[in-house]
């Protein structure tokens, strides 16, 4: 469990509004209903804005209660819906959404999204004045500032499922597989399933691939009598890559079969502990909101809630340590 800050309550709300932006999460939900639950015993109202920042333009908004966040906690996906809006990347769509926020009696918003989510609450905290609190939601688990984010443990344990399931096929008929995961610019679920699922190889953005030493290690493994293997690929700036792949070392004399997991990791029931993490996460939203904290994003860190604010995840990047690569290598012999 992680370690909770002593807050003490120096402001009063009436209003607060909660959305979730960006691709969903496994867990959502479950932040969705803290926020609400915490808020209302409170005494604060509770608005939910349906498909994330597009709800602004759209007028989409809901009042929330006890009833209507119950039976979710199980739930994938997002009872209010995402999306990516493309007027609130521009200032005048952000003064517009602020505009339909004060039309609501809204004294503080709760963003459930990735660092692009983030930062847009950011800019709209900055130009115009909205209270504003965020919270981690992608699977990709690349945000600056957290340790963790809500989704990225069940993303790992569904593609960590899939590839046991891969291996029993790869093992009955001898082959290489190349499994790809999710995880746009940055391997953290790729690394994490290729150590849980004990792959013989991960290829990851943070390192160029070095084609020689994997052959050569394919070799190795042949040689060692091993025939077949699982790779485990990062997904990059786009999905599909494992195929380019697959048909060079087909030419080096190792055909193999691709399987992109795609979507596949973001749906599904979140694990106990994205569930706990965001219940947790959604809570102190909400406590940290009536302690008077304003433009940040709450994360975990060394076992214990942090405070982040939401100018860093403007110019900061989270970055893989390239030794867990190694360490993949190290373990599959």
């Amino acid at each position: 469990m992680w370690r909770l800050q002593a807050l003490a309550q120096n402001t009063n709300l009436q209003r607060i509004a909660v959305l979730t932006s960006g691709g969903d999460a496994p867990g959502m939900n479950a932040a969705v209903r803290a926020v609400t639950r915490t808020a209302l015993a409170a005494g604060v109202e509770v608005i939910g804005i349906q498909h994330g920042y597009i709800g602004l333009f759209e007028r989409e908004a809901l009042s929330l209660d006890m009833a209507s966040v119950g039976n979710i906690i199980q739930r994938g996906g997002t009872l209010l819906k995402t999306g990516r809006c493309e007027d609130f990347r521009h200032p005048a769509g952000r003064a517009q959404a602020a505009e339909y926020l004060r039309e609501l009696g809204v004294d503080a918003l709760v963003v459930i999204g990735g660092d692009g989510s983030l930062t847009g609450a950011h800019l709209l905290a900055q130009e115009q004045g909205i209270k504003v609190i965020g919270l981690p939601g992608t699977i990709d688990n690349d945000i600056w500032g957290t340790e963790d984010t809500i989704g990225f443990d069940t993303a790992v344990n569904t593609a960590l499922e899939a590839i046991d399931r891969i291996r029993d096929t790869a093992d009955a008929l001898d082959r290489l597989f190349l499994v790809e995961v999710m995880g746009r610019n940055t391997g953290f679920i790729a690394v994490q399933v290729a150590l849980a699922g004990g792959a013989e190889g991960v290829i990851s953005p943070e390192q160029p691939l070095d084609y020689a030493d994997l052959v050569a290690r394919l070799a190795a493994s042949r040689q060692r009598g091993k025939r077949s293997s699982i790779l485990v690929v990062a997904e990059g700036p786009k999905e599909g890559n494992s195929y380019q792949l697959a048909e060079r070392l087909a030419g080096s004399g190792y055909p193999s079969r691709v399987c992109v997991l795609g979507h596949i990791q973001r749906g599904g029931r979140p694990t106990g502990h994205d569930r706990v993490l965001a219940s947790m996460l959604g809570e102190q939203a909400v406590r940290y909101l009536l302690a008077g904290h304003d433009r940040i994003m709450l994360g975990v860190r060394d076992n214990q809630v942090v405070v982040v604010p939401l100018q860093e995840l403007a110019t900061k990047r989270k970055t893989l340590d390239v030794r867990y690569l190694e360490m993949v290598k190290t373990l599959a012999g």
